[in-house]
């Protein structure tokens, strides 16, 4: 394999306690109603899962000894939950401070936390923003209150509000919301409703994204009432999808609507393709290099342990490391790409995978005689609109060799 390695990368952190487990979640979120999180511990976890994964000078360890990681640029950061505003901001700042203490910031380094406008931050966005924090993304998924409680929230329209109002005051303008249609019971007219109600708060980016009944969650052992039927959730989506680009925010991944120079630089990482450091409880990572006796591209994925005790006792015993094969490569790949509205292109491919173009040919003839491909099968491929609404089918498509 050849291919080259990136100038920049990301770093996602994990938080993974909320203070209610909602119903529809299938993340690695742990509730502890009442119970105190251990804030100082958990950081000192995260900052021994740092320093396990990275030599005293900032190299990135290997099985196959040690990659530079400081030749490259953290160009984002994501704190992610579980629920992230649950600490304190002087526990964030401890996080970012000893991440800026081993890695090289972007002068434009993208710093996103995850907030629940129900939980502990409100009002403490200034202090988050001090600490380094300079986006945010918050759960508001509806802006009905009957909803709200069939979900599981714990905040309600009110709260949502107020957080975009103190979002605004100590200027964290850049902030995204995530906002659920599909609801049980919900009718076209309301999910187009939380849509205006979104849009009046002035985000840069909406989440928009359907509610679906994860294994192994309560909802799917137990499904809600009144939960839409196909038809009516893809006109929900077609009727709020026209509504967002109206105002200015441009489709660019299946879920994902943002204005122009507002696309969450961290996830953007991840759908093409790129590298970041996972720390923290149940957090995963992917990194690349070149092997320097053969010059081929090796692409390393790691994972931690879920349970944040398991975690907490010894990160460096935790972590499991593998590396990604050739024949893995291509479907890791396009599981990422083909979700951005832009797909992907030769270019990409070869220089994050270091394998060739014509791995995938086979595939992409299959996709564009199904209707299910766009664009130049030799150069740049996308989802069609009607690969789009059936993503899973188009890799599956692609991947049958």
């Amino acid at each position: 394999m050849t291919g080259s390695t990136p100038s920049t990368f990301g770093v996602y952190v994990h938080f993974p306690w909320c203070v209610r487990k909602c119903p529809y979640c299938d993340f690695n979120s742990h509730a502890r109603p009442g119970e105190e999180i251990p804030e100082s511990a958990y950081v000192d976890a995260l900052l021994a899962d740092l320093a396990a994964q990275l030599d005293p000078q900032g190299a990135l360890l290997t099985d196959g000894g040690e990659v530079a990681v400081t030749t490259r640029e953290v160009a984002s950061i994501f704190l992610g939950g579980g629920t992230p505003s649950l600490f304190s901001p002087r526990a964030i700042a401890r996080v970012l401070d000893g991440l800026r203490a081993k890695l090289r910031f972007a002068a434009d380094v993208e710093i996103t936390m995850e907030a629940n406008p129900g939980t502990l931050e409100r009002g403490r966005f200034a202090d988050y923003a001090a600490a380094g924090v300079n986006r945010v993304s918050l759960g508001a998924q509806t802006f009905s209150s009957a909803a709200l409680a069939t979900l599981g929230r714990i905040h309600t329209p009110q709260d949502t509000q107020r957080a975009a109002e103190e979002l605004h005051a100590v200027g964290l303008d850049n902030f995204n919301l995530d906002l659920m249609y599909a609801l049980p019971r919900q009718s076209v007219a309301e999910a187009l409703c939380d849509v205006d109600n979104a849009l009046a708060l002035a985000p840069r980016q909406i989440s928009h994204y359907q509610l679906t009944l994860e294994p192994n969650t309560p909802f799917a052992a137990r499904p809600p009432a009144g939960m839409p039927e196909d038809e009516l959730a893809d006109e929900m989506f077609a009727v709020c999808a026209a509504r967002l680009a109206a105002a200015g925010f441009r489709r660019y991944e299946v879920s994902a609507h943002a204005r122009a120079g507002f696309e969450c630089r961290h996830n953007l990482g991840y759908w093409q393709f790129g590298d970041y450091l996972g720390l923290g409880a149940g957090a995963h990572g992917k990194w690349s290099w070149r092997d320097p006796q053969t010059n081929s591209l090796i692409v390393r994925r790691s994972t931690q342990a879920r349970d944040p005790r398991k975690f907490g006792r010894d990160p460096r015993a935790a972590l499991a490391v593998r590396t990604v094969s050739a024949q893995e490569l291509p479907f890791e790949f396009l599981l990422n790409a083909l979700r951005l509205v832009a797909g992907t292109t030769r270019t990409t491919f070869e220089s994050t995978t270091g394998l060739d173009w014509q791995v995938l040919a086979s595939g992409i003839g299959r996709g564009f005689a199904r209707g299910l491909l766009e664009g130049d099968p030799a150069t740049a491929i996308r989802a069609s609109p009607r690969g789009y609404a059936f993503l899973n089918d188009l890799l599956l498509v692609m991947h049958s060799d």
